[in-house]
């Protein structure tokens, strides 16, 4: 039975990075995981990863404060404590509904930018007191690492691809 390597190809230059991603993958080695300090700009579709559902949820997040502000506005403008304003009848909610746009569309953002932000604190498990998954701390300042984890037999091929792409450093643990 052979062990499991993690290796380690860390470039400086994000665009030896998508590459090296492209071949790496054209070769038919499974990728684990790329660490960068930002966005690449067509590694998704190189790592060949799904698009994400995470559009669904900023709907649902918004509609779900679309919803809250309508209801928030009848109770408050209508039910609980109606007001003439202006001359302006407050018995009925759809006499009056352009004045609360504003409200509905305040409200809408900040529960659609505040479940976003939720859910990528979740998703990315960027909690307090949670240690980071981050294998090399150089990936938040100026390095890109590309993460295989593959067979002791594979360990040789897989370094020597990675140099061929042009990492500056590879690292087998």
């Amino acid at each position: 039975m052979s062990a499991t390597k993690t290796i380690h190809g860390i470039y400086t230059d994000e665009e030896l990075c998508l590459e090296g991603v492209k071949k790496i993958r054209a070769n038919k080695v499974r990728i684990k995981d790329v660490f960068s300090p930002f966005p690449i700009h067509g590694l998704d579709p190189a790592l060949g990863l799904p698009r994400t559902r995470i559009a669904i949820c900023a709907f649902i997040y918004g509609i779900t404060g679309t919803s809250l502000a309508i209801l928030m506005t009848w109770f408050m403008m209508v039910h609980d404590w109606p007001q003439d304003i202006g001359g302006k009848p407050s018995m009925y909610y759809f006499m009056n509904w352009p004045a609360f746009i504003p409200v509905i569309f305040e409200l809408t953002v900040f529960c659609a930018g505040h479940g976003m932000a939720i859910t990528f604190f979740l998703r990315s498990w960027i909690l307090p007191g949670v240690s980071p998954k981050n294998p090399d701390p150089r990936t938040t300042d100026d390095r890109f690492l590309i993460l295989i984890e593959a067979k002791s037999e594979d360990e040789a091929k897989i370094v020597s691809m990675l140099r061929e792409t042009g990492a500056d450093e590879v690292n087998v643990k």
